[in-house]
């Protein structure tokens, strides 16, 4: 079943206008239910503005996003999105903060605060209800982003270089925790990164994008084991040395003598 379509997408700033700038030109792709689907490109590609368009932040200048069905016109709350950036509101307990998406949506209820509470205490957050955010460690934050962006519920989650900001290890715990989540709970995902190893533990597929203006390069079906997807032991993988010679060489990244 597919749940997110984006048909020949394209998106330009200024277009007809002297100055104007082609982020992507041409990308299509169906994101299946239950399937986490990866994308990778050089730097300033244009992921995330793809993820816009995704989010119906911003509208494509060609093409069209369907999530369900549905027609992407507008931020409808259809996606759950996940930032770089946790962007945890201080102020707020990490309960709050967990909550505040289905605030805005308007809709609170004691169902909606019990799910919150689960999340927060069945996923690692268990006697931090009630802290703030600066009493919280990097990787907790990120939790609580995680966690805020499943209360909603949403069928298809974005995840937008969630884990670039943290540490080598604790990207690595925090990689292996949101894949549990993911297919314990059966969501479908996009996940925008510029780490290929990141990419191949994490997807199913792996979308490689061109340089600016991006279009669709290859796609990769990622075919390892269970067992294989664990963020420290898919390294010792041969698969996962494959996949990655392939995809680097695809990403023409040159380094210097």
């Amino acid at each position: 079943m597919i749940v997110l379509s984006a048909r020949d997408v394209g998106v330009a700033f200024n277009p007809g206008e002297p100055n104007e700038v082609e982020a992507i030109r041409r990308v299509a792709f169906d994101l299946h239910k239950g399937e986490t689907l990866a994308i990778v490109g050089p730097s300033g590609c244009g992921k995330s503005t793809l993820f816009n368009v995704i989010a119906g932040l911003m509208p494509p200048t060609r093409g069209e996003v369907f999530i369900e069905g549905k027609r992407v016109d507008s931020a409808a709350g259809h996606v759950g999105y996940m930032l770089q950036k946790d962007l945890l509101l201080p102020w707020r307990s990490v309960t709050d903060n967990v909550m505040l998406g289905l605030e805005v949506r308007g809709r609170i209820s004691d169902a909606d605060r019990k799910r919150a509470l689960d999340l927060i205490r069945r996923y690692g957050l268990a006697q931090f209800e009630n802290a703030k955010p600066a009493q919280l460690s990097g990787g907790m934050r990120q939790r609580v982003a995680f966690m805020r962006t499943l209360a909603i519920d949403p069928e298809v989650i974005l995840l937008d270089e969630p884990f670039s900001a943290l540490d080598f290890q604790t990207r690595l715990v925090l990689q292996a925790e949101v894949m549990s989540i993911i297919r314990e709970r059966g969501k479908s995902v996009v996940l925008a990164t510029h780490d290929i190893g990141e990419a191949i533990t994490m997807a199913d597929r792996i979308l490689v994008l061109t340089n600016r203006p991006a279009e669709v390069k290859t796609i990769h079906d990622i075919e390892l084991s269970p067992g294989e997807r664990n963020p420290v032991n898919v390294r010792s993988s041969s698969k996962y040395n494959e996949y990655f010679s392939a995809i680097w060489g695809e990403l023409g990244i040159q380094i210097g003598k």
